[in-house]
């Protein structure tokens, strides 16, 4: 199993996500992972709140993680839907990646994000289709 410098590593090469965005894996294990984004400036919207484009990206990065980290397949999304629930008040977003159900082919995967106060931010869920 690859260490989590090494999933750093090989999730670096995701540059909207890690350069562009800052969302980094804090943990990670298989069908299973934590992310955080340190939020700042470029993460707000009008609102002074973090956009949902932040947001999203996070979840979608837990989704990666979480179901290629220990895999040799490639699992891409198919369809996601996220339900923002309160705006982030803390510093720090944090999106848990779960894996609800893994086939041949197709998946499905929760992802909770909350901020550093415990606030719920949103929850999104993940279609994802694994190719040959």
């Amino acid at each position: 199993m690859p260490t989590l410098d090494e999933l750093n590593e090989r999730f670096h090469h995701d540059c909207f996500a890690t350069a562009v965005v800052g969302a980094r894996i804090l943990e990670a294990e298989p069908n299973h992972a934590v992310c955080v984004l340190p939020l700042g400036p470029q993460h707000m919207n009008a609102n002074g709140t973090p956009m949902g484009g932040a947001i999203f990206t996070l979840a979608d990065f837990a989704f990666a993680v979480a179901a290629n980290g220990f895999s040799d397949k490639v699992t891409v999304s198919q369809h996601a839907s996220v339900t923002f629930l309160a705006p982030a008040k803390g510093t720090q977003l944090r999106a848990e990646a779960s894996c609800l159900k893994a086939g041949r082919t197709l998946c499905l995967y929760a992802v909770n994000i909350t901020d550093d106060l415990g606030i719920q931010v949103a929850y999104v869920t993940v279609n994802g289709f694994t190719m040959a």
